[in-house]
């Protein structure tokens, strides 16, 4: 019987920036609970270190930009703590047991902004397809949405029956429901900053190569797709 691996799947990039990102988390469905042992603990410190709930959904965009009130206290005012926390974060993600990271991305400039990023989701799912059937793995994608994008669907059902590994369509889950998307959602984000370089920003552009390079499935930095 062959082994399994899970993808958790979530995007990133903006239309006004013409950049498409997709960041992900993969693990054998065996690493599945030590690995979501270790993230809840991580949580459980967190908050008994800065009184940020373990239940409250970690979005990237939200938190790294000092956006709601996590604690309620004047903590959630500083953006260094936030920043500290990103920093915390993604070293915890790099040491999960059996967890490995990646991400990709695709320059929309002169395209239509939501096919190139179809098409940039079907070459990924290519791509790990590919990948699956070289180990002789089978695999599942769980996405961050509602699945009301039928590009998802698409991706997967375009590839061949006959000899593909990716099982199924893509599963959708909120990321306020799952630390797994959360976590995806995390590696999206910080790929997306690799990868802008936004001015105003320096302080997250090495995130990703510094701090989740060493677990990256795809070079140690976001690949172009």
């Amino acid at each position: 019987m062959s082994e399994v691996r899970l993808f958790y799947i979530d995007d990133s990039g903006a239309q006004s920036a013409e950049l498409v990102v997709f960041g992900w988390v993969e693990l054998l469905v065996t690493d599945w609970r030590p690995a979501l042992r270790s993230w809840l603990d991580w949580r459980k410190a967190l908050h008994a270190t800065t009184g940020l709930p373990a239940s409250y959904e970690l979005h990237a965009t939200k938190f790294a930009n000092g956006r709601g009130r996590p604690t309620k206290t004047d903590w959630d005012h500083s953006k260094a703590h936030r920043s500290a926390v990103m920093v915390e974060a993604l070293g915890a993600i790099a040491g999960l047991p059996g967890v490995r990271t990646g991400a990709v991305f695709r320059d929309t400039k002169g395209t239509n902004y939501f096919d190139a990023k179809a098409t940039a989701y079907a070459d990924l799912v290519t791509t790990i397809d590919v990948r699956l059937v070289d180990t002789g793995q089978h695999g599942f994608v769980i996405m961050d949405g509602d699945g009301t994008d039928p590009s998802y669907r698409q991706a997967h059902r375009g590839l061949r029956l006959a000899t593909r590994n990716l099982i199924e369509d893509p599963f959708f889950q909120g990321s306020h429901l799952s630390q797994w998307v959360q976590v995806a959602d995390l590696v999206a984000y910080t790929a997306y900053q690799a990868v802008l370089r936004a001015p105003g920003k320096e302080l997250m552009w090495e995130w990703y190569a510094d701090l989740l390079g060493p677990a990256c499935a795809n070079g140690g930095r976001p690949q172009p797709i």
